[in-house]
């Protein structure tokens, strides 16, 4: 099933992906997306949490893949308030906001992270995939990784950052030399994780406005994202994901972890940034798992 919700008179495209039957055992999963300015299409993998009867809601936050796109909204627009709401809306319009998980990778376990702050009163739980708490974390962690990459890579992105030439095939060679190592090691990529870069090298203007140029340099409106000091306030069980190679840091995690009331973290071991993508088996064996026990 697809459709759209409305909101502020605009559309957020979403897919239903098996049966979202009032009363069923197993309670949704909304999927939210990374970037911020990705689409949903290389979390496809993890909405074969259908398999056991758990409806998975995927979508495209504003101004992403199918849903409305706004280029020329003003750059204040594009907050992570604005996410939140949008993520609360569409629990509403399918009506499952009474019941029902969020499962959100990277940015998207950011997301879930702030609506489990707001308590609403039908979310069980959180997964947060690959997410920190914390964008000066992050950027700290990420710029450590760039410096264990071969002295030329470093270089011609530490080069390109610095005129701003950011598009160029060097530049760009660059940066996926740092994405294949500590984003996603599976070769080639595959298409659903293709799709997702392609529609934000088609339209950037999230990822340019909220994150910036690079993973290494964050000027956007999310640079000063920090909810570490309010982790403790989430009521519900949150389950962290992340990869010994990821981005995420795993000590950036394990910031994460600490602070949290109820709170579990799985290491993949094999895995960067998509543990989901890079030992998908073994992710929706350890998800699901965790979503039965919260509904137990």
């Amino acid at each position: 099933m697809e459709g759209h919700l409305q909101l502020d008179g605009h559309r957020t495209w979403y897919r239903v992906v098996g049966d979202l039957e009032p009363g069923a055992r197993r309670a949704p999963a909304i999927l939210c997306h990374g970037g911020p300015g990705a689409t949903h299409d290389y979390l496809e993998p993890i909405a074969e949490l259908h398999r056991s009867g758990r409806a998975c809601v995927l979508y495209d936050q504003l101004g992403n893949g199918r849903s409305d796109h706004l280029p020329d909204a003003d750059p204040s627009f594009w907050a992570p308030a604005l996410f939140e709401r949008e993520l609360a809306a569409l629990a509403a319009h399918l009506g499952i906001d009474r019941r029902y998980h969020v499962i959100g990778q990277s940015w998207g376990g950011m997301l879930a992270l702030v609506h489990a702050l707001e308590r609403p009163p039908g979310l069980l739980s959180v997964v947060a995939a690959d997410s920190p708490a914390s964008i000066a974390d992050f950027v700290a962690g990420a710029n450590e990784l760039l410096e264990t990459l071969d002295a030329d890579v470093a270089q011609t992105i530490r080069a390109g950052e610095r005129s701003g030439e950011t598009s160029t095939p060097a530049f760009q060679a660059a940066v996926m030399e740092f994405y294949k190592r500590f984003l996603c090691r599976v070769d080639p990529w595959p298409d659903f994780v293709t799709r997702s870069f392609e529609a934000m090298e088609g339209d950037p203007t999230v990822y340019a406005t909220m994150n910036g140029p690079t993973e290494f340099t964050v000027i956007g409106t999310i640079t000063d994202f920090d909810i570490t000091d309010r982790l403790s306030e989430i009521e519900v069980p949150v389950l962290l994901v992340s990869g010994e190679h990821d981005e995420v840091r795993p000590h950036v995690v394990a910031k994460v972890h600490e602070r949290l009331r109820d709170g579990e973290w799985v290491l993949f071991e094999d895995s960067s940034h998509m543990p989901h993508v890079e030992e998908p088996e073994r992710f929706l064996e350890v998800v699901e798992a965790f979503l039965e026990r919260v509904e137990a």
